[in-house]
């Protein structure tokens, strides 16, 4: 029964990722979806920015919080080490819908792209950023990184097996192409608002912040293979550094 329910668990946390993904894209886009990160502004300047800033800051906190080992042995003596993952994804899910359902759009624009072929590849290139955001996970492992490998090998008493070490396409040119995909997602609009801006400036500096927290953590777990990978790849940046992986 156990099993049965930590299976359903790290199902039901990976649809709800899945979900609030393919929002967060019609969010930031203003795209399909009820509620976009713009609009006009419906409360004073300075709650808005406040109340969207405690909303992001809450967001990285909980992802950066979960993500170090430290947490993860505490958090594993209070649930099955399985669910561990599937935990942090529903958190991270959670955090998200409490992000779009409480942001405030500011108005103003920063720039307006009018002229149809600069508007209609800024969007391509919006697009270009989820699509590396999404094929980034599947080359290291999508399901593992989302936490449905983990209580599936569970579910089948099989023993979990980490990762081991590897550097797939984007890695080669990227360490960490996950972040550049969100960056020029983020970044990459037609239309600019105060609102956009606010979110793309506070979602860069959490990228650059995560990812030192995150090479460490790298580093202490792979030792001198990630190393070597950070002499010879660029961090966020392609080809700014001579690729010893080719």
């Amino acid at each position: 029964m156990k099993k049965i329910l930590v299976l359903l668990y790290g199902v039901i946390s990976y649809l709800l990722f899945f979900g609030t993904f393919l929002y967060a894209f019609g969010f930031v886009g203003n795209l399909f979806v009820p509620k976009s990160i713009d609009g006009v502004l419906q409360v004073p300047l300075a709650q808005a920015i406040f109340v969207n800033a405690i909303l992001l800051l809450v967001f990285a906190l909980q992802h950066s919080i979960m993500a170090r080992p430290v947490f993860k042995n505490w958090l594993t003596k209070i649930i099955p080490e399985q669910a561990e993952r599937s935990t942090y994804v529903l958190l991270s899910s959670l955090c998200l819908i409490l992000l779009v359902w409480q942001w405030e759009p500011m108005g103003g624009f920063i720039w307006r792209v009018e002229e149809p072929v600069a508007k209609t590849m800024l969007t391509i290139l919006f697009i270009i950023g989820w699509l590396i955001v999404l094929i980034s996970t599947f080359m290291i492992n999508h399901f593992d990184l989302f936490g449905l490998r983990q209580v599936c090998f569970y579910f089948l008493g099989k023993k979990y097996e980490p990762l081991r070490f590897r550097i797939p396409f984007f890695y080669k040119y990227v360490r960490h192409p996950l972040y550049l995909g969100w960056l020029i997602a983020f970044w990459a609009t037609p239309v600019m608002s105060a609102t956009h801006l606010l979110f793309a400036l506070l979602t860069t500096g959490y990228i650059l912040t995560a990812i030192k927290f995150e090479e460490k953590d790298l580093i202490t777990h792979f030792g001198e293979k990630y190393l070597n990978y950070k002499r010879g790849v660029p961090k966020i940046i392609p080809f700014t550094k001579r690729n010893p992986t080719k």
